[in-house]
């Protein structure tokens, strides 16, 4: 197989691709600062225009939108700066959209799969609380998700929407509930799982219907 990555450079990103490699799958990452096999910044119409050119002729069977920004952790409600909303739309919501169109050529050849992690603070069934931007970006990308799902299955392409967890990262803290590696292993075997039949699913990373 050949799956491609964004924001493979670290976290959960970095640690799906090196599960995919020794698996002996084919891996093509994506990272801002050039680390990766794909230079990408994927708020950024430029960078989506290299990548597609790059990655002309080559079919993706599993797309894993991962890159993805938390700038409001900690934030009290006095907080929440508009250009910080405005950036973190365009990574966690419009860098989706971007990434998904650039590529769909390479998904449509492989008959492939696209998998969007959001995130279980995307559900309207938890609301305790702040938050305001990282909860309304992914609930967006949620929501992007399952209509995406609807309108890509004439091309066979499934669409799978996961809450990997709250993880052990730079971004979720030394007091995450899970390490990566058990993140990792849950969401592979989701990945693996999804279908057709199963596209627009919401599941945690270990295999629950999560509440929209």
């Amino acid at each position: 197989m050949h799956i491609m990555i964004t924001g493979a450079n670290r976290g959960i990103g970095q640690a799906l691709a090196k599960r995919y490699v020794n698996r002996g799958d084919k891996v093509t990452g994506t990272a801002r600062d050039g680390s990766m096999q794909v230079r990408l910044d994927v708020a950024d119409p430029v960078q989506q225009s290299a990548m597609a050119e790059q990655m002309k002729d080559q079919p993706v069977d599993l797309l894993v939108c991962n890159a993805g920004v938390y700038l409001d952790k900690g934030h009290s409600i006095d907080g929440y700066p508009a250009d910080m909303w405005a950036h973190s739309f365009a990574v966690n919501v419009t860098g989706v959209f971007l990434t998904i169109q650039t590529l769909l050529p390479n998904l449509r050849a492989a008959g492939g799969k696209v998998a969007i992690l959001s995130s279980k603070m995307a559900s309207h069934t938890l609301a305790p609380g702040g938050s305001y931007i990282y909860r309304a970006s992914k609930a967006a990308a949620l929501n992007l998700g399952r209509n995406l799902a609807m309108d890509l299955k004439d091309d066979g392409i499934a669409v799978g929407i996961y809450h990997p967890g709250w993880v052990q990262t730079d971004m979720g803290g030394a007091a995450a509930d899970i390490d990566v590696d058990q993140a990792v292993s849950g969401l592979i075997e989701r990945f693996d799982a999804l279908s057709l039949s199963t596209t627009g699913c919401f599941e945690t990373y270990d295999g629950q219907p999560h509440a929209y």
